[in-house]
Formats: structure tokens, sequence, C-alpha cells
């Protein structure tokens, strides 16, 4: 199972830099996506999520307080996160 570390401040500048490293990732087996440090999240990053959880197998996302609230808040709670996890 591949994995990614996501940073505390996940804005447009930081979608861009780990972009590479999610679709390097992205295969036919799940990606573990750790977000656990995440405290601000922006739309850029939560497309990323969006877009890794569809791809190849998948992806399991370590989710921080603030990610979490940020799903909530635009409706991506169903889309990032698996239902045990909500």
């Amino acid at each position: 199972m591949s994995s990614v570390t996501l940073p505390v401040r996940c804005d447009r500048a930081a979608a861009e830099a780990i972009w590479p490293e999610l679709v390097a990732a992205v295969g036919n087996e799940a990606t573990q996506i750790d977000a656990s440090g995440v405290e601000h999240v922006g739309q850029a990053v939560l497309q990323l999520l969006v877009s890794a959880r569809r791809s190849g197998g998948g992806a399991h996302i370590q989710a921080s307080p603030a990610l979490r609230e940020a799903a909530r808040l635009t409706g991506l709670e169903a889309e990032l996160f698996e239902e045990n996890d909500l």
C-alpha cells in the first residue's frame, strides 16, 4: 500500500506540490493518506482528495479534526471518509 503524508497547511501551493506524489501513489491498491497533522485545508486539496478516493484502488484518509470540519462544511464527508470513520 502506498502512502502520502499531507503538510500542516494544505493550501493551493501545497496541492501543486503534493499532486505528483498522489498521482504516483494511486494504483490498483488503496493509497493511505495521512492527514492527521492538517490544520488548514483549502478547496484545491479537497479536490485532490476526492480524486484520490475515486481513482485506482481508492484511498483511505486518516483525517485531522480540521480536515473533518472542512469536509463537513463542504458536504464532502461521505465522499472522503469511510462510512465507519464518520
